[in-house]
Formats: C-alpha cells, structure tokens, sequence
C-alpha cells in the first residue's frame, strides 16, 4: 500500500511539474514576435495620468511578451506632444520614459506637429534628438502599419 501511495505521489508530482512546464512554454509562445505602433495625440490631463497610462500599457506589453520578442514605436503628435514636454518638469514621467528608452523603445516625434506649435524639439521636448522626428505623424502610422506593425492607441 506504501508503494502505491509514493507512486502516485510522485506521479501527481511529475503532472503537476508537467502542466507548470507546458503553461510556461505556451506563454513564451503564446505571443511570438511582435511589431506594434503606439498612437499617441492626446492631452495627458492635469496631472499627465492618461500619458502615464498609455507608458504602463507599453511596459505591460513588454512584460508580457519579452523585451527580445517586441520591437515597439510611439508615435506622438498633435497633443501627444505634450508627453515629452511635460516630461521635462515631471521625474515620474521622465523615469517611465527613460526605462522604456532602454528597453529599445523609439519614440517618433511629428515634425509638423513641431512647425505649427513653434516647439524647439532640442529645448522644449525630454530626450529627443534629431533622428527621433518625423515629418509627419499620421504618414509616420500609416508607413509602419504597412511595414507590419500592429495599431494600438491606448
């Protein structure tokens, strides 16, 4: 009777090591390789809780998938703008950016957005150079989404 208890112990043990096994390979998988565009053209709100929403639906998805397994854009114009200005005076907001940055995260900055408000992309904007700017936001979405990215505005 003893045997036949450890035996099936150890084989409730070996299906439970299985299933844990199987859920961890299917949720590696679960995803594969992923190209996504995130929109963003929106006020960010008094206190920046949409911006800062819309960067932890980013690091969400980051999670979930692999940083190895993604390659993300954020596409910012019109309001979206006010992302990376307010990031320039919010810790919080320069923080999420910075740690989203280092997991290879680009972030596209509207070049008409930037004409038509008179914003100094060098002076006005947190952490944005020259090869970050596109000429256009909407031409931007639409040239990536042909290339295969997935649209997501948050």
């Amino acid at each position: 009777m003893k045997l036949i208890t450890r035996l099936l112990t150890i084989a409730a043990a070996l299906a439970v090591t299985a299933a844990m096994l199987v859920g961890a390979v299917s949720a590696e998988e679960r995803y594969g390789k992923q190209k996504v565009v995130y929109h963003i053209n929106y006020n960010g709100g008094d206190d920046d809780k949409a911006y800062r929403g819309a960067l932890r639906n980013i690091q969400n998805h980051i999670n979930a998938v692999g940083k190895d397994n993604i390659e993300i854009k954020v596409v910012l114009h019109g309001n979206g703008v006010g992302l990376l200005q307010h990031a320039t005076g919010n810790e919080k907001l320069q923080m999420d950016v910075t740690n989203l940055k280092t997991q290879h995260v680009a972030f596209n900055v509207c070049n008409n957005t930037l004409v038509g408000r008179k914003i100094d992309y060098s002076k006005d904007l947190f952490e944005v150079f020259e090869d970050d700017i596109v000429p256009s936001g909407v031409a931007e979405l639409s040239r990536l989404q042909q290339m295969g990215y997935t649209y997501i505005k948050p």
